[in-house]
């Protein structure tokens, strides 16, 4: 890609060194048109359109003259030129969850399983979380006790274990204890499913998805 500079574009040389090596944060060291460079975690900065996203899963929402309006751990932020949001850790709070909808309506969000990362599709009509057995045995799921079970997929009788895992983050929500299934064949998602999304409260804004932690 052949970024052409121009005069509207504008660089923080102080955005780009981090003021904590350990801090885990955002910061806009550009903006120019409709592109924005981020720095994530004190890395190399990057340089993304509207809607991109960032390796580490932070997406540009939009550029509004010399702010950029990110989606970082499911969370919205406004971040202006020179200026970084560190990201909180989930434990200190419960705060809302902004997931934005594709251009089919369907919800995706990076989240953890046991604190291992992974990538969910918000499922209402998945009764549990799903994850495919090669996501469960990278994850460090037992299925030596689980409980085996069955069920039909495109494909015929698939066999699935029932568990209960020990955590599911999103953003900044936590919940333990989840119960999920783990499937037979692989999944291309994990599924965000009742088990999980039946303790939060769901509203839509436009195209987005609020989840709130209820209990």
């Amino acid at each position: 890609m052949t970024i052409r500079w121009s005069s509207r574009f504008i660089v923080s040389l102080s955005a780009v060194l981090p003021i904590c090596a350990s801090a885990a944060d955002v910061a806009v060291a550009g903006i120019f048109a409709n592109k924005a460079v981020l720095v994530v975690d004190g890395g190399p900065p990057r340089t993304l359109s509207v809607g991109q996203r960032t390796p580490e899963g932070v997406q540009l929402v939009a550029i509004d003259g010399d702010t950029a309006r990110i989606f970082v751990d499911g969370r919205r932020e406004s971040v202006r030129l020179g200026e970084r949001v560190v990201r909180r850790a989930a434990a200190e709070g419960n705060s809302d969850v902004y997931l934005e909808g594709d251009s089919q309506g369907h919800f995706f969000v990076n989240g953890h399983v046991n604190n291992g990362a992974i990538r969910f599709l918000v499922d209402t009509g998945a009764s549990v979380v799903s994850i495919g057995r090669s996501d469960a045995r990278r994850l460090g799921i037992d299925l030596s006790k689980a409980e085996v079970g069955a069920t039909q997929t495109a494909a015929g009788l698939r066999k699935v274990w029932r568990v209960r895992l020990d955590s599911v983050r999103v953003g900044t929500l936590v919940l333990n204890d989840v119960e999920a299934s783990v499937l037979e064949n692989d999944l291309p998602l994990a599924l965000l499913g009742m088990s999980f999304l039946s303790r939060m409260e769901m509203t839509r804004e436009g195209s987005r998805l609020v989840l709130r932690k209820r209990y």
